[in-house]
């Protein structure tokens, strides 16, 4: 129903034929097979006004380019004609029309369509309707091919496109017999990307056209491009012959200067070569000469563009072009005038109204001889084999391979369909076929526009795989405009040194500034706008993209703080032993016997572990050390203070308790109260040990960053101390109690007085605590702990030369005062003083 629809609109569009015999001509040549060809010779750039009457295609502006495609169609066909291997017997023929604008493409398809009596008839099967052609090749531009596409589709008329590089053909559902010649935009879009991406240039201005081609273009680069940034778009408007010095000559100005003023250097071009010519004008007025400019296939190898004075001061001219394929014998053929009788070439009676007359076209040809020649067989291939593919399915259908030739026979356009659909062939040492798309499997290629070589305006520095997606660039080959001839920057923002993070200057990711990464973090190359932080055992400087060990500190056994603190270690050890073996040696004397007798034994071995217990401060730590570090100690002196304090006591007893509370007294001396007092303290602070080793299991051990963050300080944790702090505060107690023993007890006798040494050990242990609290506000790291590991031996130390020194030194140097005779003169002494 819908191609009847069709069908009957179009037919009352079509006047009726009459045909007359015409003298040779470019359009038509008759043939057993008709082509139709479908070529812009003509045009304005924009759409026509309004109008009443179809436009003379010659009052436009010519395309001498689209003259050199219709004579390659002519060639293709001639070609054909004169072989004896393809279609043997057989002639083609062609009907070629000038399609100046779009709508101007209807009449003639319309033509094309009819039947011999100059009708599309209105029928309800088309399976065998035989219009005026089997096949058309083209048009050229992308809006009248869709248009194009969408009619043969109802007829199954194939069309072969050379130019169209729309991505709306390939869709085989909507347009199945659309094929082309020509790769198709996303190829083309893929190529200007892979060579910005080959220069690094990731700035640069897109302009286009406001038309089909220049949108869909622009459409499909925004699509996939997330790299390079553009610096802004605009459309380059059209300026219509009678417009120079109006509104669209100054939006032309307005464009030009914003190039001027942009810091991008690469300009993008989509746009069909007409609207480029004032544009381009404008850019040598304001004089332009330091960009880089990349053309869109649709102009990449003008030449009439290429011919504008002076156009070569505005930079380095690049364009993305069809491969070039070389025809013999087409140049010569191009401006060759049509010969020799066309009997049976028919035209429509309305042949003004389907445009099919050029008499500027040969002349300008052979004007642009030399720059045509230059432009190379480009388009002109994809026409040419446009043709030779109608041809090669044709012999296949009419199977030509036969002994008896082929088999001349009425063909409907659907079964040439099928046939061109499956070709593979080579042309030119070119492989001919089509996807499923209807796509080639030929790619782009690069080109140069040069001035300095007249024969070869075009030079080919680059060309695109595209089976391999991969763009090969001549380096070597491409001469820049630049005064070293070096490729131009065509960047929003310099690339960040090492170890800076980009930081965007408002939406767009080109244009940044720099910002080093912070201490502690580095570059990571995978995220360009952040600094990852380093490892906790690693370290980085202020604008690095890497990290570095840590220096771990911890005191080491070669170092001098260590062998000095295990010097002192040993001489402790050696006089808890010197001591430990003179009180064996007196332990009868009335000396040991008032030091505390067999509890000197205890508080010696207590002296003795204490000492013992420095090597675990130095090493690496490890949760033994530290547990031992933090414990060890303050285990020992607990027992050690507690054993002076129970001893002050027991004096102050028996002095001055046992005449005043005998029974307690006895008390006291009947049940060891000098040794449950000492177990009892003894066990509380062993339980509590256990409870903060029970609460705080997991490893002591912490790496602690000293405040120059590239030394890691392996200590003991800081937290795991401050648990032993209620253990502290009895150790404190404790020794508290007995300083107030020692002071109660100054007036005893002085054989049994030692409230001063006492008091001073009492009170080196205080100041020690007091020091060592102040040197962890203000230090840290490898200080705090020589300084603890100090603090541990002054305090054992204090104890030993203060409550064992005094009593050494009478054993040793005053042996007169170690006799039982001595001290009972000292205590009839005080009881005489006392009464």
């Amino acid at each position: 129903m819908l191609a009847r629809a069709v069908a009957a609109c179009l037919g009352a569009l079509v006047a009726a034929g009459s045909f007359v015999t015409t003298p040779p001509s470019h359009f038509h040549l008759a043939g057993d097979y008709i082509l139709g060809g479908l070529f812009s010779l003509h045009a304005e750039a924009g759409s026509p006004d309004l109008h009443s009457q179809v436009p003379v295609c010659k009052d436009y502006q010519l395309k001498v380019v689209s003259y050199s495609y219709l004579q390659a169609m002519r060639f293709a066909v001639e070609e054909i004609n004169n072989s004896s291997s393809l279609l043997p017997g057989i002639s083609l023929g062609y009907e070629m029309v000038d399609a100046c604008y779009l709508t101007n493409t209807i009449h003639p398809l319309l033509y094309f369509l009819s039947d011999d009596r100059s009708q599309v008839e209105l029928q309800t099967n088309y399976t065998y309707y035989h219009p005026r052609v089997l096949a058309v090749i083209g048009p050229d531009s992308s809006a009248a091919a869709v248009t194009v596409a969408y009619i043969l589709s109802l007829f199954l008329v194939p069309q072969i496109t050379y130019s169209a590089t729309t991505e709306a053909l390939s869709n085989p559902r909507l347009f199945p017999v659309a094929f082309r010649t020509i790769p198709s935009t996303d190829q083309q879009i893929t190529v200007i990307l892979k060579f910005l991406q080959k220069f690094k240039w990731n700035w640069v201005i897109v302009l286009s056209s406001d038309d089909d081609y220049g949108q869909q273009n622009l459409q499909m680069l925004r699509a996939q491009a997330t790299w390079p940034c553009i610096a802004f778009q605009e459309i380059i408007p059209v300026q219509r012959a009678n417009q120079a010095n109006g509104p669209t000559q100054q939006r032309i100005k307005s464009v030009v200067g914003k190039i001027l003023q942009s810091t991008a250097k690469v300009v993008i071009i989509l746009s069909l070569e007409l609207p480029l010519a004032p544009f381009f004008q404008e850019v040598l007025q304001q004089n332009i000469t330091d960009m880089v400019w990349i053309a869109a296939e649709a102009w990449a190898t003008d030449p009439s563009l290429h011919s504008i004075a002076n156009l070569s001061s505005i930079g380095t001219i690049f364009g993305v072009a069809v491969k070039e394929v070389p025809v013999p014998g087409f140049a010569d053929f191009r401006i060759r005038s049509p010969s020799g009788p066309t009997d049976r070439a028919r035209a429509p009676a309305g042949a003004g109204t389907c445009n099919q007359d050029c008499d500027r076209c040969l002349p300008q040809a052979r004007f642009y001889d030399k720059s045509l020649r230059g432009t190379g067989d480009r388009i002109d291939f994809n026409v040419f084999s446009a043709v030779y593919v109608v041809a090669r399915a044709l012999h296949r259908l009419l199977r030509c391979d036969r002994p008896e030739g082929c088999d001349k026979q009425r063909v409907y356009p659907w079964q040439l369909l099928e046939e061109v659909g499956r070709v593979n062939f080579s042309l030119l040492n070119t492989t001919i076929n089509f996807d499923e798309k209807g796509d080639p499997p030929n790619g782009f290629e690069v080109i140069q526009w040069q001035w300095d070589v007249p024969d070869r305006p075009f030079k080919k520095i680059a060309h695109y795989e595209s089976l391999q997606k991969e763009l090969n660039i001549f380096f070597k080959d491409i001469t820049w405009h630049t005064t070293n001839n070096t490729a131009p920057k065509s960047i929003c923002s310099e690339q960040c040194e090492p170890g800076h993070k980009k930081k965007l200057i408002g939406s767009i990711s080109c244009c940044f500034e720099c910002v080093p990464c912070e201490a502690g973090t580095f570059f990571n190359k995978i995220d360009n706008f952040t600094c990852q932080k380093c490892p906790s055992d690693m370290w980085s400087e202020p604008g690095k993209e890497y990290c570095f060990k840590r220096l771990v500190v911890y005191l080491k056994w070669e170092e001098a703080p260590s062998i000095l603190l295990l010097l002192c270690s040993a001489l402790g050890l050696l006089s808890t032993l010197g001591i430990l073996a003179m009180f064996l040696c007196y332990s009868d004397t009335p000396v040991v016997k008032s030091a505390g007798g067999r509890l000197c034994f205890l508080m010696i071995a207590s002296l003795f572990v204490g000492f013992c217990n420095i090597p675990f401060y130095i090493g690496v730590p490890t949760e033994v050390k530290c547990i031992f570090r933090q414990m060890l100690f303050t285990l020992c002196f607990t027992v050690c203070v507690s054993c002076i304090t129970v001893r002050s006591f027991q004096i102050i007893c028996a002095f001055k308790m046992a005449a005043r509370l005998p029974a307690a007294y006895d008390f006291w001396m009947k049940y060891h109260g000098q040794r449950v007092f000492i177990g009892v303290i003894s066990a509380a602070k062993f339980i509590m040990l256990g409870v903060t080793i029970y609460t705080h299991h997991l490893a002591p051990v912490e790496p602690t960053v000293s405040s120059n963050p590239a030394v890691l300080n392996l200590m003991c944790n800081a937290n795991y101390k401050s648990s032993m702090i209620p253990s502290n505060v009895f150790d404190m107690g404790l020794s508290f109690l007995c300083f107030c023993f020692a002071y109660i007890g100054k007036a005893l006798p002085k054989n049994y007085n030692e409230a001063k040494y006492i008091t001073l050990s009492m009170t080196c242990y205080f100041s020690s605590w007091v020091a060592l609290f102040l040197v962890m506000s203000v230090f840290e790291g490898m200080v705090v702990i020589i300084f603890d590991a100090a603090m541990v031996l002054f305090n054992l130390f204090s104890i030993t030369a203060g409550y064992f020194g005094p009593k050494c030194y009478v054993i040793l140097f005053h042996p007169e005062r170690n006799t039982a005779a001595f001290f009972q003169t000292a205590i009839q002494s005080y009881t005489m003083r006392s009464d």
